[in-house]
C-alpha cells in the first residue's frame, strides 16, 4: 500500500499522523503504533525524492557536457 502512495499523499499521511502524536492522547500502544507509521510515511516522502533528484541530476548532465 505505502508503495502506491505519492510523496504528497505519504507527507499527508506524515503530517496526520504527527498531528496524532502531538495531541498526547494516544494511548502508549496506539503512540508507539502511530510512531512506526510516521517512519514508514517518511521513509516513502525520502524515497520519492531521491528518486526526483536522481531524475533532475541525470537530465542535467547531457546540457552540463555540451
Amino acid at each position: 500500500m505505502t508503495e502506491e502512495l505519492t510523496y504528497e499523499q505519504a507527507l499527508e499521511k506524515l503530517d496526520e499522523t504527527l498531528k496524532l502524536l502531538e495531541d498526547g492522547d494516544l494511548s502508549l500502544e496506539d503512540a508507539l503504533k502511530a510512531v512506526d507509521e510516521a517512519r514508514v510515511y517518511l521513509k516513502v516522502c525520502t524515497e520519492r525524492l531521491e528518486a526526483a533528484r536522481k531524475k533532475i541530476e541525470v537530465r542535467a548532465e547531457p546540457e552540463a557536457s555540451e
